[in-house]
């Protein structure tokens, strides 16, 4: 009946307005009408990454709870771990609306939010209330108008801390002018280095973008390790526009969803065969079967969004059971034998 409920529910969302849907989807968690089975979990699903033990490795990626509104009804939709965010210092706006569109052609989606968020007092407090359960992280993220990009990382992490159970230093969006150039070696050095100095014991990731060259990827590697970072997020939203069909395909933004999911997997491989820090799996999982990819491609656990778009919240706690059975059936009695398997084959 749920399923049935969650379908037309899909339906009606799919008719009006992305981020009005979005919204309105946010507030739906809030009701009984939204399927809540709680973590999905076994004892082959169960891991642990930078420290935390995780019910199962499906993640929700950032973004889709930006103002961390939702944390309750999510850790019960099946996760095994949350992030929310991104959060910046102070309140912003983001870039002019319409600023999402569907790419149903592609099962693909742009954005161009621009970080809007309600600011790092306003989540915190959110961060401060929320139930025990399964790990919430906060993706950290840096004003539009900021004298000082670098420095915003490291005073949301040192504000919101005592909340959270990872930060990401997110890097990698590309609807912030310049954002992206703080991948550089030097500068990303540097950020992470203000950001190391506040972390406490929160453990720090880095998400990174897949429009990257080798030789990018190999900078980051060796940077990442030098400041110990817990984990890099493999990737964020591309600027590639490769044979899309769909109408909305030259819209300005970061492309997500099912075209990205060979990109990203493939600079997933790369990191793998770069680094020994564990690695998140994030572009383009919309089933067991490419979460698995991701897994066997060097993922440590995997994030998604986009495909909540077209399949639903109950997606989350249907890829953690089908996970399970593919493990299962390779003969894999726990996830981290079956980590990097495959690697090779992406490379």
């Amino acid at each position: 009946m749920k399923q049935k409920i969650e379908d037309l529910g899909m339906k009606a969302l799919r008719r009006i307005d992305p981020e009005t849907a979005h919204g309105l989807a946010l507030r739906a968690l809030h009701t009984p009408l939204v399927t809540k089975p709680g973590p999905v979990t076994s004892d082959r699903l169960r891991t642990e990454i930078a420290g935390m033990t995780l019910p199962n490795p499906i993640g929700l990626a950032a973004g889709f709870d930006k103002n961390a509104t939702a944390i309750k009804p999510l850790s019960k939709a099946g996760f095994g771990w949350l992030e929310v965010g991104a959060a910046t210092p102070v309140p912003q706006p983001g870039n002019p609306r319409p600023r999402l569109f569907r790419l149903y052609k592609d099962a693909a989606a742009i954005n161009r939010f621009g970080f809007n968020n309600d600011g790092m007092e306003a989540i915190a407090k959110r961060l401060a209330k929320r139930p025990k359960g399964v790990p919430v992280g906060l993706n950290l993220g840096a004003n539009k108008d900021s004298q000082n990009r670098a420095a915003d990382f490291a005073h949301v992490l040192q504000h919101c801390a005592p909340y959270i159970d990872f930060a990401t230093v997110n890097v990698s969006s590309p609807n912030t002018e310049k954002l992206r150039d703080l991948q550089g070696p030097m500068a990303l050095a540097a950020l992470l280095d203000g950001v190391m100095q506040v972390r406490g014991r929160v453990p720090v990731f880095l998400k990174i973008a897949p429009d990257l060259t080798d030789q990018d990827l190999s900078d980051i590697a060796k940077v990442a390790t030098d400041a110990r970072v817990a984990a890099i997020i493999a990737t964020n939203t591309t600027l590639e526009r490769n044979r899309l069909a769909s109408p909305h395909k030259r819209q300005k933004g970061g492309l997500s969803g099912q075209p990205l999911f060979g990109k990203s997997t493939r600079v997933l491989a790369k990191l793998h065969s770069l680094t020994d820090i564990p690695l998140i799996g994030v572009g383009g999982v919309a089933n067991a079967a490419q979460a698995y990819a991701k897994i066997k491609a060097g993922a440590s656990a995997v994030q998604l969004y986009t495909g909540l778009v077209f399949g639903g919240l109950s997606l989350a706690s249907k890829i953690a059971r089908d996970l399970d059975t593919l493990l299962e059936q390779d003969g894999h009695a726990s996830l981290s034998s079956a980590v990097g398997c495959a690697s090779d084959d992406w490379l």
